[in-house]
C-alpha cells in the first residue's frame, strides 16, 4: 500500500533531528494543536514509540498516549521531556 510506504518513509526521515524539527515547526505554524500532536506522535514513533519515550522520560505510558492523542493537551512539564527524548529542544523566535 502507498500509505504504508509513506508512513515507513516518514518515520525513517523523522529519525533525523533536523528533519524532525522542521516537521514539528511546520505543524506549529499551521496553528492546529491537533496537527502538532499528530506530528509529535510521528516523531515519537520514529524514536522507538510511546513506550520508549515513556521509559526515557519517566512519564507514565498511558498518560503519554492521552497527551499525544488528537484531543491531548500537553503541558510544558510533559512536552519538554518528550522533545528532549527525541533529541530536540523548544525555542521561541520573533513572529
Amino acid at each position: 500500500m502507498k500509505t504504508e510506504n509513506y508512513d515507513g518513509f516518514l518515520i525513517e526521515e523523522l529519525r533525523d533531528p533536523e528533519l524532525a524539527a522542521e516537521y514539528l515547526t511546520a505543524a506549529i505554524e499551521d496553528g492546529s494543536t491537533e496537527l502538532f500532536l499528530v506530528a509529535l506522535r510521528n516523531v515519537a514513533e520514529a524514536h522507538g514509540g510511546i513506550g520508549a519515550i515513556a521509559e526515557s522520560t519517566h512519564l507514565n505510558r498511558q498518560s503519554l498516549y492521552r497527551t499525544l492523542s488528537r484531543g491531548g493537551n500537553p503541558t510544558l512539564t510533559s512536552l519538554l521531556p518528550i522533545l528532549r527524548a527525541v533529541g530536540l529542544n523548544l525555542s521561541v523566535t520573533p513572529a
